[in-house]
């Protein structure tokens, strides 16, 4: 076994950083994440999770992220006119340490930064966080209805390992088959080089929220 937990600590990118999270930052949280559209394609358990205040959020988002058993991250800009705002989070989690196996999910992000910069530097750098400290398999999975997450994974390079059937309860209590993707030690070369050439493209732009 190689593999362990790591330190929880802030990682800079070039266009976003991550901090590690608390309970104090969910404010912050709310006021990227706190919109109908986010939840409306699975996240969280789908749209009849999503909470319309901020007392609501705060309260849904202490079961959403046990603290302490995962790496648990803000997703903030880094540089430009939006420098150190929140705009989403995303968590490293579920270490299986004998196995050489982790989880980067429980990913959202405001929808004003869909299609830009922040996913494929979010993903660049946990999945290498994850395998620098030792881990060989790295998962990552979504409700299989939610199309726009499907396609975020599938444009990683990471592969479908299975559909697993009425495998999570849904805040509207049907069942969810999920789509189970992972990305092993022995792709993440070729992996990283895709999410690096991915963020040449925007050069020195910063993070800026789009039109929608």
């Amino acid at each position: 076994m190689t593999a362990k937990r790591p330190d929880l600590a802030v990682i800079e990118g070039r266009y976003i950083r991550l901090l590690p999270m608390s309970p104090s930052d969910l404010p912050a949280l709310y006021a990227a994440i706190g919109r109908s559209e986010v939840f409306a394609q699975g996240y969280g358990g789908g749209p009849d999770a999503y909470r319309a205040t901020l007392d609501e959020f705060v309260g849904w988002a202490y079961t959403e992220f046990p603290w302490g058993t995962r790496n648990n991250y803000l997703v903030c800009v880094n540089g430009g006119p939006l420098d150190g705002v929140v705009v989403g989070s995303t968590t490293l989690g579920d270490f299986e340490l004998e196995r050489e196996h982790a989880h980067i999910g429980w990913t959202a992000y405001d929808p004003r930064v869909w299609g830009t910069q922040v996913n494929a530097e979010a993903k660049l750098l946990l999945l290498g966080l994850g395998f620098d400290a030792g881990f060989g398999r790295i998962k990552i999975q979504t409700d299989v209805l939610n199309e726009r997450s499907r396609a975020a994974v599938i444009k990683l390079g990471a592969k479908l390992e299975a559909i697993v059937r009425r495998d999570e309860l849904r805040a509207d209590g049907t069942w969810r088959d999920t789509a189970l993707y992972s990305i092993l030690i022995n792709e993440w070369p070729v992996v990283r080089d895709g999410l690096e050439s991915r963020l040449a493209k925007w050069g020195d732009r910063p993070v800026e929220y789009r039109e929608r």
